[in-house]
């Protein structure tokens, strides 16, 4: 009996997870798409053959839902280019993280999911944080888990911690702004604004010269 009831549970418990899984799925699938309506709990339970039922008891409540989504792309999305006993200079690090990042939110399905989230939800913090506690505790954990990459990625080299932190507050601004400008067709050279954006953050990273 015992076995029997041990065997039933974790099938029970693997529906359960292949349910939360597709669900999450269908949420990307649907939230990347950027159509009218997509922002909704009801759509996504659809998409993946469940019901709001399944929504509340897999995530609680919508709130628990676009958590999860959240947390599902930053486990996908990873850290930045990390390497131990890393020797490669500043501009090449500068140049790696750049790349890196224009990459994914130009061509990630995350990264469009994330930004069509993103535009649905409140602006104001307060109110956020009132209406989507999980989601805004989980977009907030962003930026101390990316400040922290940032500085564990020039720990080793002589730069300013107080401009890493400057540097790593304004990128993920200036990169989604690149981004933009490539999606939309933009005439401007895509390469040459990279490497002028990487060479101005090497430039006042890079130690004054002494005399």
């Amino acid at each position: 009996m015992t076995t029997e009831a041990g065997s039933g549970a974790r099938r029970t418990n693997r529906r359960g997870l292949a349910t939360r899984e597709a669900m999450l799925d269908a949420a990307l699938e649907a939230l990347a798409s950027g159509e009218p309506g997509s922002v909704s709990a009801n759509r996504i339970a659809k998409a993946a053959g469940a019901t709001w039922g399944t929504v509340k008891y897999q995530f609680g409540d919508v709130d628990g839902l676009w958590a999860a989504v959240l947390r599902r792309t930053a486990e996908r999305r990873g850290g930045l280019p990390y390497r131990e006993n890393n020797t490669a200079p500043l501009a090449q690090r500068v140049t790696e993280i750049i790349e890196t990042l224009f990459v994914g939110l130009t061509s990630s399905v995350d990264a469009r999911a994330i930004e069509n989230l993103r535009a649905a939800l409140p602006r104001e913090h307060a109110e956020l944080e009132r209406l989507y506690p999980k989601t805004a505790a989980e977009l907030a954990s962003w930026k101390e888990t990316w400040a922290q990459a940032c500085a564990k990625a020039f720990a080793d080299l002589d730069v300013d911690p107080a401009r890493v932190r400057e540097v790593a507050a304004f990128i993920p601004g200036a990169m989604r702004g690149l981004a933009s400008e490539s999606q939309l067709g933009s005439y401007q050279d895509e390469e040459l604004a990279r490497r002028g954006l990487a060479n101005a953050i090497v430039a006042y990273l890079e130690p004054p010269l002494s005399d």
